[in-house]
């Protein structure tokens, strides 16, 4: 019964798992552990030992340095800042933004006590500048507190380089209905309406 309570506990250390869903998944798992449990148990393991932070942007891949990285049709002028890897697969899940990318690892937070040297802002810096041809750098933080904090702080560290800067656009969502929207939505697409 140990070994199940330290599977559950595991569990519910997920995003999105509490202590009832992570017991629903082990009581799965357990009853298919031929099918379910020990695949995933190996693909576990198998993860853990190869997959690696990309030096260069901080994702995630099999090497040192990612495919996205390598890959040479990809504008080098182009980079795309995120707070995780998790903005970055989404991103790519559309399929329109064919540059680079950096992650952050989070966002500055007093009350977390985050601050600049936390994040990997100095490996930004380093690819930004005269002996690289990055010219704009896109910011995609979240339009939270912190994820604005943290995109006003890299647009002055970056503003000596001359470097554009540019951040995602935001207001009304493709398909939303003004009624139900909240008024900082609305206000905010107000202020960044364009000529059509």
């Amino acid at each position: 019964m140990q070994e199940i309570e330290r599977l559950v506990q595991l569990l519910a250390r997920l995003p999105g798992l509490g202590p009832r869903s992570a017991r629903r998944a082990v009581l799965m798992l357990i009853k298919r552990k031929e099918s379910l449990m020990q695949p995933l148990a190996m693909a576990l393991a198998e993860a853990a030992d190869k997959i690696r932070t990309c030096t260069t942007c901080g994702n995630l891949d099999t090497s040192d340095t990612c495919a996205i990285c390598r890959d040479p049709t990809r504008d080098q002028t182009a980079i795309c800042v995120v707070e995780q890897v998790g903005d970055l697969w989404a991103l790519e899940r559309t399929g329109v933004f064919r540059g680079r990318y950096h992650v952050l690892g989070g966002v500055l937070s007093a009350i977390d006590g985050v601050g600049p040297e936390d994040l990997n802002i100095a490996a930004l810096l380093a690819r930004v500048g005269p002996d690289h041809p990055v010219q704009e750098v896109i910011l995609a933080t979240n339009l939270t507190v912190d994820g604005q904090t943290t995109a006003h702080y890299v647009t002055e560290r970056l503003e000596p380089s001359g470097v554009k800067v540019s951040r995602l656009a935001h207001g009304v969502p493709v398909g939303g209905e003004l009624d139900y929207l909240d008024d900082g939505t609305l206000a905010t697409a107000l202020k960044s309406r364009q000529l059509v």
